[in-house]
């Protein structure tokens, strides 16, 4: 009886008129910002920061969480039609939905992401609602050690969804980790292999990277094939609403991305990146015998993924409410945005400001029906890109790429940056590897040492504190276990068989 008083309290909050139209604001730039290749979330949400002084909190922090769950929505819509993945959490889904696209099923990939993503985002509503004081529990389990196991386990799963050879993925991931060691150490405050370039002194951006192996890569890929084979977006673009044997393809790759973004997403370091890979991971070893096969537009990557990240998003939010701790670089933000307003994050939260808390929580589930109302009927909107000629659509993903490159930190230097990544995308392209692990190392990378080298401060250099802690040790042994797995000659063979290897 309570959570139903609670949750009619906030939807009381939620549905007065000067909060649904800034939830509805929020969906709105959420979805653009996700749509146009080369920006995100992340920057929408500095750059309007300073707007949260002129508004109460509550409206605010609803405005803001819509655009950050709106973008997950939106962030699809560019990886399936144009292969440009502005958010880490669409690296995935533009495997199977842009292959999708290409052969001319973008409506249905579309339609499978915003109606997963609708499905998931109502639960996780649900499941902040209602298992948040357990799932605060969970959380507060998690120290350094396990946050490192959990990364751990995130990695070898990027070996195990990467298509192709084994010791091309291996080499991906480290590549990565070691690119995201280009930083300023974390403890001791000093430079690392930044060469004196201060530009580098925080690191290469995630966008930077994106955008040269995935939106410049492949169009240069795209420039270097012969004419008549290059791929053009003007072929007939038929059913655009998933058919039924979608519609039974997809749904337990719903229910499946949706529990795993739920729980991944309350972990810190989880959020909707980790949901996502999780989730295509799962989905590649519980189907059997897809009508299609993953990599070559299997709806099922696209659906398990799309809800995953969706999920994953929202329940991203429950360590920011309840904790104070913030799960990624979004939330970080959200905390700002509410200390700006005089609110300390964490557990006093949901007693101090039931208002704010409830009402944030009731938002969600008017912004995703508002996003399922604004974006299924404009998929006819979204495919009209893929009737423009390439001579046109490549200038203009490079000016937006470039303006979003360029808005970042208004610096030329990651211009440039993209411009070397964009030839290493093409030499990635004509040797046959996988990106999406090596984006994941990138991100993982600098998260993995932090929480190492804390864990062995705490433990004074005892290297056992990760297998004797038993959370540690039971995600440690997972991840071993899908390095046996993956390693057997039955599964190594299945693989060369579904993915064609081309050593």
């Amino acid at each position: 009886m309570e959570l139903l008083s609670n949750l009619y309290l906030g939807l009381t909050v939620a549905v007065s008129l000067q909060n649904l139209g800034y939830a509805l604001l929020g969906a709105l730039l959420g979805t653009l910002i996700g749509v146009l290749p080369g920006l995100g979330p992340l920057a929408t949400i500095a750059m309007l920061l300073p707007t949260v002084y002129a508004l109460d909190a509550t409206p605010a922090l609803i405005m803001l969480a819509g655009i950050y769950y709106g973008a997950q929505y939106g962030g699809s819509t560019t990886a399936i039609l144009i292969n440009v993945p502005g958010e880490a959490s669409s690296v995935v889904t533009a495997i199977d939905g842009y292959a999708m696209a290409r052969k001319g099923r973008a409506g249905p990939a579309l339609a499978a992401a915003g109606l997963g993503s609708f499905f998931a985002g109502s639960v996780a509503t649900l499941v902040i609602a209602g298992f948040a004081p357990v799932l605060t529990e969970l959380a507060f389990k998690f120290g350094p050690a396990e946050y490192f196991s959990l990364m751990v386990l995130g990695l070898i799963g990027a070996v195990v969804l990467a298509s192709g050879s084994l010791i091309k993925a291996i080499g991906m991931i480290i590549f990565g980790l070691l690119l995201g060691q280009i930083n300023t150490d974390v403890i001791s405050g000093v430079p690392r292999y930044s060469f004196d370039i201060p530009e580098l002194t925080d690191g290469i951006g995630f966008v930077v990277i994106a955008m040269g192996i995935f939106g410049f890569g492949e169009i240069i890929a795209n420039l270097g094939r012969p004419a008549e084979h290059r791929e053009v977006f003007t072929k007939d673009v038929k059913g655009l609403w998933p058919t039924k044997k979608d519609f039974q393809e997809a749904w337990p790759s719903v229910l499946r991305g949706t529990a795993i973004g739920s729980v991944l997403g309350v972990l810190p370091g989880g959020g909707a990146l980790l949901s996502s890979f999780a989730s295509y991971t799962l989905e590649k070893k519980l189907v059997k015998n897809p009508s299609v096969p993953f990599g070559q537009g299997a709806i099922q990557g696209v659906a398990g993924p799309e809800s995953a990240n969706n999920a994953g998003s929202q329940t991203s939010f429950i360590p920011m409410l309840t904790l104070g701790i913030p799960s990624n670089a979004v939330m970080a933000l959200m905390i700002g945005a509410m200390t700006i307003k005089g609110i300390q994050p964490g557990p006093q939260v949901m007693t101090s400001n039931p208002e704010l808390f409830w009402g944030l929580i009731a938002s969600m589930w008017v912004g995703n029906f508002m996003l399922i109302i604004l974006n299924l009927p404009l998929i006819g909107i979204w495919i009209r890109l893929l009737t423009v000629p390439y001579r046109f659509l490549f200038p203009a993903i490079v000016v937006f790429c470039g303006i979003g490159l360029y808005t970042l930190n208004n610096n030329n230097f990651d211009l440039f940056v993209a411009a070397g990544f964009t030839v290493f995308g093409y030499l990635l392209y004509k040797l046959n590897c996988e990106a999406a692990p090596l984006l994941l190392g990138f991100i993982l990378g600098p998260m993995m040492e932090e929480n190492l080298r804390r864990a062995l401060l705490l433990s004074r250099g005892d290297w056992t504190t990760f297998v004797t802690k038993p959370l540690s040790a039971s995600l440690l042994f997972v991840a071993l276990m899908l390095l046996v797995i993956v390693a057997l000659p039955s599964i190594k063979k299945q693989r060369e068989v579904a993915f064609a290897e081309e050593d």
